[in-house]
């Protein structure tokens, strides 16, 4: 055999090898795409359908219901689905959620008015008249008993509802007065905790740091930094000397009627809201 002839028979072979790649791959797709739309499904229209027929109905088709509320609804009997998503006829893959709302049939229970009942007083009106309890939200304000509902969804002249659910605003009572925060450096322990104490602040951790030169107990540093807001729930750190200082000879006292003294320590000031 010639070259010329060994050539063109390799090429022929060469040619059929790549014909028989690019068949293999083109079926690979089709078998992949016709793989891929044969999981999935259309959407069916539920909405209407008792939940235990719309149970039967989605998982024929590979489908599972995932009810995410109940309300109420003059249109749809109890037990019935209100909406769906996806939507009808949607394109869905086998083994995706549905996710539902199922109605309670028309409202038939009276709103209780409990506006400035405690909150569990509020709680127990609300499940003994057919309601769940929603929200409650706590919020500080002046001249609000603790432990009040201030305000309630839905109102007690609610005549139409669409949840269950009793949301309640209660109150956390007045706020903790504000102060700008003293400078106790330079002062002692002993009466930061004094001055604190009659503001109802309580003194953290103390942290010991050992100074010559200073008096024992003596603040060398504080958290909050002085100037800053506090209040009752505030909570101070000191680092105070715990070391005594080397004993020295003490100067005369040129006055001794007049003993040394050192300023009190400063209060806080309140702060306007």
């Amino acid at each position: 055999m010639s070259v010329g002839e060994r050539i063109l028979s390799l090429f022929r072979l060469f040619l059929l090898f790549t014909v028989l790649v690019a068949v293999a791959l083109i079926s690979a797709i089709t078998t992949i795409r016709l793989t891929i739309h044969g999981r999935q499904e259309t959407m069916p229209n539920l909405v209407g359908r008792p939940m235990d027929a719309a149970q039967r109905v989605a998982s024929g088709l590979g489908l599972e219901l995932k009810v995410e509320g109940r309300l109420f609804d003059a249109k749809y009997p109890p037990d019935q689905i209100v909406s769906q998503v996806p939507p009808p006829d949607t394109r869905i893959k086998v083994g995706q959620h549905v996710h539902v709302l199922v109605s309670l049939g028309p409202p038939k229970v009276k709103i209780p008015n409990v506006v400035g009942s405690s909150s569990r007083a509020a709680q127990i009106a609300a499940i003994q008249r057919g309601l769940t309890v929603g929200d409650i939200v706590e919020i500080h304000r002046p001249g609000a008993q603790a432990d009040r509902v201030l305000a309630q969804e839905p109102p007690a002249s609610a005549s139409e509802i669409h949840s269950p659910a009793l949301n309640l605003l209660v109150s956390l009572g007045a706020p903790s007065p504000a102060y700008e925060c003293p400078n106790f450096v330079g002062h002692t322990l002993g009466e930061a905790r004094s001055v604190l104490g009659e503001y109802g602040i309580k003194v953290g951790p103390v942290q010991p740091v050992p100074k010559l030169g200073a008096p024992v107990n003596t603040i060398l540093a504080q958290s909050p930094a002085p100037g800053s807001r506090i209040d009752a729930d505030t909570l101070f750190v000191f680092q105070v000397v715990v070391v005594p200082p080397p004993p020295n000879p003490s100067p005369p006292n040129p006055n001794p009627s007049a003993p040394a003294t050192t300023p009190p320590a400063p209060t806080p000031k309140e702060l306007s809201h």
